[in-house]
């Protein structure tokens, strides 16, 4: 019986191993940790900048005009009396008298013009009162109004804009040229030549 206790109590101590071997915190997991050490993280990359472009060169006057770049008047401007340009003209302000342009002229949205018109083309997106005169097309965009008379050679006007006045539709000036020239002279040409 002797041996059957020593062999109950080597049971039991082996339970209670097999139970202390799961249960029981080792002494490295019951003294406190230093902090694992953080992974290094990479160094953030650089943020890609566009590119500095070379310094504007200083234009002759003549070059300006052909570059198609033009004024702009902002939103909080008022100009009163006579503008003349030979660039295009942004109007996101408000102009009083007459405008003449000899290329574009846009309204913005929140412009308002007051004047008499006359220019190569013209887009209206805010408003205009007054007569409108252009050698190309007038463009009315969707929340754009007119209210005057027009003369053009071409018109757009977009659904949901406002009209209110007369249109006059004109050839436009190269066109006509064109053709008096054509139906003026006759045109000669020979076996295997291309008229120009």
């Amino acid at each position: 019986m002797l041996l059957q206790q020593d062999r109950g109590s080597n049971q039991k101590s082996d339970k209670e191993q097999c139970i202390r071997m799961w249960n029981k915190k080792t002494e490295e997991e019951a003294a406190p940790r230093a902090a694992a050490p953080r992974p290094v993280a990479a160094a953030p990359m650089p943020v890609r900048t566009a590119p500095v472009p070379p310094p504007v060169p200083v234009r002759a006057p003549e070059e300006v005009k052909r570059s198609g770049r033009g004024g702009s008047l902002g939103s909080t401007m008022t100009v009163k009396g006579e503008v003349y340009s030979q660039e295009e003209l942004y109007v996101d302000g408000e102009v009083q008298g007459s405008i003449e342009l000899n290329h574009r002229l846009t309204v913005g949205p929140n412009g308002k013009i007051r004047a008499s018109v006359k220019a190569k083309e013209v887009v209206i997106e805010g408003s205009i009162q007054g007569d409108v005169q252009s050698a190309e097309k007038i463009i009315i965009r969707e929340k754009g109004s007119l209210v005057g008379d027009i003369k053009t050679a071409g018109i757009v006007i977009e659904d949901g804009a406002y009209f209110k006045g007369s249109i006059d539709i004109v050839r436009p000036p190269a066109a006509t040229q064109a053709s008096q020239k054509a139906s003026a002279e006759p045109v000669l040409v020979h076996a295997g030549e291309v008229a120009s």
